[in-house]
């Protein structure tokens, strides 16, 4: 059968109805889609070992012949066995086949095969358990180097490799999406070659020719993109504020702010009082003070006869910023609302009619905000509380609420208490200007953190015990909501280490540990506003130890709470642990965090001590770079931006740089990539944005 790109996969051998449906799970549809499934990691089969030369315990490929018939016994029913000999430079090795009774006719006496297993040494015996074969003279899967995809029920790595070897012949038929004077400029692949070594690589120096050249096209893509995005907002014009005198707002305030704060403020009052748009992002440690900059921003905007709008991720944190906005503004008149899903449809109906007609000038609300029956009278301010919870698209709904009839964009406030080295800040938030609060306030409780073993559990459990007594509360951080779940953590190790789940072990430490005290859990996959309710009762003080996953890595804000034990913490990658940790510490109370491990692995415990030994967000986060190298150093991916498929935001600055550098070099030229040549980088920037078409239109 003659195949193209766009040929359906349900037309590829052994792919009939209920396996198409699975492979859709995968995003897999037609040919073309095989050839950008890259792999996940590769199994090296290259190399032939000698049976004397073989380390044990590994998988290795043995070249054999077979010495005598196979034996093939029915142990009991649903168990067989098939046994063969195969001989190796006259060394005889002894393979056992479980449930696999074809092979019994597969292998024939005298004939050589590459056999792929593990060799082990029993009685002096070299052994193989269930090894892949093929003829020497007919090898697909073994003497190369293999690729492992990401797979799903029902599909297994060899089905999906042999249905990328059928695709592989159309990789001559790729267009190419980089242009000619960018691939010579930084020794890229042509994308046949590319494509051909990222999937079945001829040796690992061509995978990794393959690799760079895919990944800079990702990423030059995606560099691309937020240059034009930057581009085209520099272009916008903002609502004109006018200049209001530092010296009143912070009057306002209970104690003085830092110099960082000042700092922040300055930069937003000349953002806002210039003729263009604000768009920038606050970056500050959990407790830096990021809310009274917005307070700030805000307070400007309310002076200047505009709206102001302050999204946040959770109902009970809408709750708190209001209060504690409200206790700070109260004496300037200004007008404020809180907008949630709670709210019943009468009230909430009557806040979007003082929203509408402008009898609200500053509105604290959750997603509530974007729904279709919210409008503003002159909304001239968004502030985005914690910005990988909401995306480019979500900012772009709310901006579009501002008034129709002026031809201006609201100035954007994005705050983040997730501290990332600067330069990849300046990758990742791209489209935005960025700041820093890198001061904390006077007073600030510091926490102290400690790596704790299995064998100290007891203790800590006293420990709680103890804070319970003296009126504290305690958070229970868990990798996994029940038993046996793969945890999601970036740092998850095997399954051998037993994870605590949020579910039983809640309940454990209720009924063995602490049946007096008042423990309840909380976790994503509970509906919105279950969650909300156990976070309000948590903030009221009527939960004693609450027992989580990384739900509440942003949240509610409880100064009681002044312990927070993270379970498995070698599961979890130093950033997210410090966030975590960010839980306590918030009021006067002396507060601790325990990083509880079973681990023995040097590495683990290093990174672990750099926390313990560090309360410094972004110290934490560029030695958790350093360590982590290639993955993904924000947990989950940072939402608003593209999937990447291969190239890796924190893995090669250098190759990031270099995409950066070539995008900006090719935009000063054609900012609109409208020239001929370079159509399929425009292309190729709606593809990876394709989450977001908006933001280009």
């Amino acid at each position: 059968m003659d195949i193209t790109l766009q040929t359906p996969l349900l037309e590829f051998s052994g792919v009939g109805e209920v396996k198409a449906k699975k492979l859709e799970k995968l995003g897999l549809s037609k040919c073309v889609d095989l050839l950008k499934y890259y792999p996940r990691d590769y199994e090296d089969r290259s190399k032939l070992y000698n049976l004397t030369d073989a380390p044990l315990g590994e998988k290795v490929c043995i070249c054999a012949t077979v010495a005598d018939r196979p034996v093939y016994t029915m142990l009991r029913k649903g168990l067989d066995l098939v046994k063969v000999t195969v001989i190796n430079e006259n060394i005889r090795l002894y393979l056992t086949f479980f449930n696999q009774y074809y092979v019994a006719q597969s292998l024939h006496l005298g004939q050589d095969y590459i056999f792929y297993g593990v060799v082990d040494l029993s009685n002096s015996r070299f052994t193989m358990t269930n090894p892949i074969f093929e003829p020497v003279h007919k090898t697909s899967f073994t003497g190369c180097i293999i690729p492992k995809y990401a797979l799903t029920a029902g599909i297994t790595n060899h089905f999906l490799c042999s249905l990328v070897r059928h695709a592989l012949p159309c990789a001559k038929d790729l267009p190419e999406t980089l242009p000619r004077q960018v691939r010579l400029d930084h020794q890229l692949a042509q994308i046949e070659f590319a494509c051909r070594n990222i999937h079945f690589p001829e040796s690992f120096e061509a995978m990794e020719l393959a690799r760079r050249r895919l990944s800079f096209e990702e990423l030059f893509f995606l560099s691309a993109g937020l240059t034009m995005l930057k581009g085209r907002r520099t272009e916008t014009s903002g609502y004109p504020l006018s200049p209001q005198p530092m010296e009143e707002f912070l009057s306002l305030l209970p104690f003085p702010p830092t110099d960082a704060q000042l700092r922040v403020m300055e930069e937003i009052l000349q953002d806002v009082t210039s003729k263009k748009s604000m768009n920038r992002l606050v970056q500050g440690d959990v407790g830096s003070g990021k809310t009274v900059v917005a307070a700030f921003a805000a307070w400007l905007a309310c002076k200047s006869g505009f709206q102001a709008a302050l999204m946040v991720p959770t109902e009970v944190l809408a709750e708190q910023h209001f209060q504690s906005l409200s206790n700070l503004l109260s004496t300037t008149g200004i007008r404020l609302g809180l907008l949630t899903g709670s709210l019943t449809p009468a009230n909430k109906k009557k806040l979007q009619t003082a929203l509408a007609n402008g009898e609200i000038d500053f509105v604290i609300g959750t997603h509530a905000l974007i729904s279709p029956k919210v409008s503003f009278q002159r909304l001239a301010l968004i502030v985005a509380d914690e910005q990988h919870r909401f995306g480019v698209a979500q900012r772009a709904t709310l901006a579009g609420k501002a008034s129709n009839t002026e031809p201006l964009s609201p100035h954007v406030l994005v705050m983040s208490a997730t501290p990332i080295p600067r330069t990849l800040a300046l990758i990742v938030y791209g489209d935005l200007d960025i700041s820093v609060i890198d001061q904390l306030p006077p007073g600030r409780t510091p926490i102290s953190t400690y790596v704790v073993g299995e064998d100290k559990r007891v203790r800590m459990y006293g420990f709680i015990r103890k804070q319970v007594q003296e009126g504290r509360q305690v958070y229970i951080i868990c990798p996994s909501v029940e038993e046996q779940e793969p945890s999601s953590a970036p740092f998850a190790q095997s399954a051998s280490v037993e994870r605590k789940a949020v579910t039983t072990f809640s309940t454990t430490l209720q009924t063995e540990w602490f049946p007096d005290l008042r423990i309840s859990y909380l976790h994503g996959k509970m509906k919105p506003k279950e969650k909300e309710q156990i976070m309000h009762s948590f903030a009221m003080g009527e939960i004693d130890v609450l027992v989580s996953t990384t739900v509440v890595e942003v949240g509610v804000d409880v100064p009681n709470a002044s312990l927070i034990i993270i379970e498995n913490a070698e599961c979890f990658g130093l950033s997210q642990l410090h966030q975590l940790r960010g839980r306590v510490g918030r009021g006067q109370y002396a507060s601790y965090c325990i990083l509880m491990t079973s681990t023995r692995n040097s590495d683990t415990m290093t990174r672990l001590k750099i926390l313990a030994g560090s309360t410094d967000g972004f110290h934490i986060s560029e030695e958790d770079l350093k360590l982590r190298g290639p993955g993904d150093f924000f947990g989950q991916r940072q939402h608003g931006l593209p999937q990447m498929a291969l190239a890796d935001l924190t893995g090669d600055m250098r190759l990031l740089r270099q995409a950066q550098d070539a995008a900006r070099s090719l935009l000063s030229t054609d900012p609109s990539l409208s020239q001929p040549d370079n159509l399929p980088v425009l292309q190729g920037v709606r593809r990876l944005f394709a989450d977001t078409p908006d933001i280009f239109n």
